[in-house]
């Protein structure tokens, strides 16, 4: 057995639709590698070259008939390689061994999708039932003749009797001279003196007045009664729930009337209570009701998710950091999150992030400043999103006709990917939206699956079934099926010539899908670039996902885009991902006041205050103060529109939050509202622990000093024939394999480079070079 220290190996897992990538950390004997048959691949430690550092395992998400959940499956296999020892399936995995497990995962993700959600209840202040079932009356297909509006995720509504109002009324022109004044400790010191001021008391009516925590005056108008509050909550639990979403009006900056709710809905026995102003202390109702009923709804689903995971691990795994080895988790806004903090509202966009967060570290160049278009080509679907030096982060998103109000990255998602179906109806070749995924997969997987995007570039020989891992088939040895995607193919080719003019070719059919999907991939991309007033062609491509290096380089012909940068690790980029990622851990506060020079000094000192918040709580997480980021964003709008922008200020030190948020708006909007006062509805600070202090050179910089080498077709591992656009037919393509090439090597296409878990077509036309972590990709031709 190889001597292995403790807490010595780290290990990210990312949970895809199709397939579930592990990537590892540790300390292995090259002797023993050698004798490996798995999807892997490694790198010589330069300290010490008799050592391995990195290791890669690839396998199917889903595959009921050899193990029950991939991340523990995969993390097995790692261990077995680490260990020398055979570990049986199911049996509990031992983690002294192990530093941390980082994990991405789309469970919470299509149960929204999938409407597999948890059975829960809306608990809502009386009088507004039927508020969220109403929403916002947007209406995003208003021409439609039959409009399926989607069912709220709540099952049943319980009203609760209380009521708070805020004091004054919207738009005052001399709202700070009318409003409550109150002392530091809370206490009035000014009546209102407002319109519907009676002269009597301190406000319009009778009522209690507090400070909410936005500086608001809360009149508090009727308070929940116990007895009839937990009356309630006993018949929804004897009626079988056990979770629950809490929303009152203004709860954003009056929450005890939750938090009481809460309290006693635990008390009685509910597992799960998410409490609006808890979740998402900010105003507006609706998104805010929405977040909580998609986090009641999401939360109980991961949760089970996460007992089961833990369940194949020994119980130190759960005890966290300081027991043993700790459990990370890839949230939505690129930041990883500990056990506590992580949730079903937090989780949507976690296995796509991952994979935002590699390519952001690894292409981004801070003198170059090149802005980077990330291509995910998954088995499910595409991924596509934008870094230009900070990452592009949204607070209202819709997924499967739900708003959510939470920081997500902003990424865009169409259903095109390699698992993507492929059928011809009314006329059209059609890629997606349907996905064979991994159970049972396309054609070529050996499990009766239907025609997908992988069976067309099989078929085109885009895919060498002879270098691609034998994991398939009901004994997960079993290599790619080509027969089974020609005959399906050759099938659907009969009902298209039966009803097109002119007969078409197999491979013009094939390579007809291709197009389709390579279209469906390009859309988010203009919607990204182009629609947002950026030039598409002045970008690089950073492709990664396991379908993405077929793809590349003619979607970015189709873009005018020039430089593709793809990844050693580019196939399983999202795990990778989570190995460079940064600990995030933010806090943030309603405001509703001014921006004005005499509010700035309060503004800043409450800034001031959660700044010192979130380092005390990175601090009390391991990290030191020079590795501690911090970004302070007020939540801004002008008086008289209801849309907000979180705005950070230029890194200058002076923090004029007003200039930004006049730089920001114009470059949303293309104007500005100059005789407008400035709102800020929130304050937020978001604390980035950071993992790395820098990840070296950068591939520009590499490429600018190597010395290239042109590569001849005889150091090719084999030939093969490919199908190209416009060309046809290539019998003799080079196939080249990439662990063989040295840095600084350079080919020119049409050739295929390979390895364990990806294959990259380089279409004629492009030239490509091998750096230390890329192989980085010219086009000379753009058509």
């Amino acid at each position: 057995m190889t001597n292995i220290p403790d807490r010595s190996i780290r290990i990210c897992a990312d949970r895809g639709g199709t397939f579930c990538d592990v990537h590892a950390y540790a300390k292995i004997p090259i002797k023993h590698l050698r004798l490996l048959h798995c999807s892997l691949r490694s790198y010589p430690d330069p300290e010490n070259p008799e050592e391995r550092k990195e290791i890669v395992v690839k396998l199917l998400s889903q595959d009921p008939g050899n193990y029950s959940d991939a991340p523990t499956e995969g993390i097995r296999r790692v261990l077995e390689i680490v260990t020398e020892q055979k570990i049986p399936r199911n049996s509990v995995l031992r983690t002294d061994k192990i530093d941390y497990i980082r994990l991405s995962t789309t469970v919470a993700t299509n149960a929204l999708l999938e409407r597999k959600g948890h059975k829960h209840a809306l608990l809502i202040t009386r009088g507004f039932k039927d508020l969220l079932l109403i929403d916002n009356q947007s209406r995003p297909r208003i021409f439609d003749l039959n409009i399926c509006r989607p069912s709220p995720l709540y099952s049943t509504v319980v009203e609760i009797d209380e009521r708070v109002t805020l004091v004054g009324y919207t738009s005052d022109p001399q709202a700070e001279e009318h409003a409550i004044q109150f002392d530091q400790a809370g206490n009035v010191m000014k009546a209102y003196s407002g319109k519907g001021w009676d002269g009597e008391g301190y406000a319009e009516g009778p009522g209690e007045i507090v400070k909410g925590i936005s500086g608001e005056a809360v009149r508090i108008m009727k308070r929940p009664d116990p007895d009839i509050v937990r009356r309630d909550l006993q018949k929804l639990y004897d009626e079988g729930y056990r979770s629950l979403a809490i929303v009152l009006v203004h709860s954003y900056t009056f929450p005890d009337h939750e938090r009481f709710v809460g309290d006693l809905a635990r008390s009685i026995g509910f597992i799960q209570v998410s409490e609006s102003a808890q979740l998402l202390p900010m105003i507006k109702m609706v998104p805010r009701g929405v977040s909580s009923t998609a986090d009641a709804y999401l939360t109980p689903i991961l949760r089970d998710y996460l007992d089961g995971f833990f369940e194949g691990f020994d119980e130190k795994l759960k005890g966290g950091h300081i027991s043993g080895a700790r459990v990370e988790f890839m949230g939505s806004d690129g930041g990883l999150v500990d056990l506590d903090n992580f949730s079903g509202l937090k989780s949507i966009l976690s296995g796509p992030a991952g994979g935002v967060v590699g390519y952001a570290l690894t292409s981004w160049d801070s003198k170059e400043k090149h802005p980077i278009i990330g291509l995910d080509v998954g088995g499910t679907s595409t991924d596509v999103s934008r870094f230009d030096g900070r990452y592009e982060v949204v607070y209202e998103t819709t997924t499967a006709g739900v708003t959510i109000q939470s920081p997500q990255l902003d990424i865009n998602t169409v259903a095109a990917g390699g698992g993507s179906c492929l059928t011809f109806r009314n006329g059209l070749f059609l890629a997606g939206p349907e996905s064979a995924g991994a159970e049972p997969g396309p054609v070529c997987y050996r499990k009766g699956g239907p025609l997908a995007v992988t069976d067309a570039n099989l078929l085109l020989g885009r895919l060498i079934p002879d270098y691609f891992p034998k994991i398939f088939g009901r004994s997960e040895k079993e290599p790619l099926d080509v027969e089974a995607s020609r005959i399906a193919f050759e099938k659907l080719a009969e009902d298209i010539n039966t009803s097109h003019d002119g007969k078409l070719t197999l491979d013009e059919i094939v390579y007809g899908f291709i197009k389709v999907a390579n279209e469906t991939m390009c859309r988010p991309i203009r919607a990204l670039t182009e629609a947002r007033g950026h030039a598409t062609s002045k970008h690089i491509l950073a492709s990664f996902g396991g379908a993405g290096g077929q793809h590349a380089c003619e979607i970015a012909s189709l873009l005018g885009i020039r430089t593709i940068l793809i990844h050693r690790y580019s196939s399983i980029l999202s795990a990778y991902g989570l190995a460079l990622a940064d600990r995030v851990y933010e806090l943030q506060e309603p405001c509703s006041t001014f921006y004005t020079a005499n509010n700035k000094l309060s503004l800043i000192e409450r800034l001031d205050k959660l700044t010192n918040d979130v380092k005390t709580e990175l601090k009390r997480q391991g990290f030191e103060e020079k590795r501690i980021h911090v970004e302070r964003m007020l939540n801004m709008r002008f008086e008289g529109t209801d849309t907000a922008l979180m705005v950070l200020a230029a890194p200058d030190g002076n923090e004029d939050y007003e200039a930004a948020f006049y730089k920001v708006y114009r470059s949303e909007f293309g104007f500005v509202l100059e005789t407008k006062s400035i709102i800020v509805d929130d304050i937020k600070v978001r604390g980035i622990g950071k993992t790395f202090d820098n990840l070296g050179e950068s591939v520009y910089a590499e490429v600018a000093r190597l010395t290239v080498n042109l590569v001849d077709k005889s150091r090719a591992d084999s030939v093969y024939s490919v199908y190209f656009d416009q060309i046809g037919r290539v019998d003799d393509t080079p196939v080249f394999l990439l662990d063989s090439l040295s840095v600084g090597d350079t080919l020119e296409g049409p050739a295929m480079i390979i390895d364990q878990t990806q294959t990259i077509v380089l279409v004629p036309g492009a030239g490509a070079v091998l750096t230390s972590q890329h192989l980085y990709i010219t086009l000379n031709s753009i058509s």
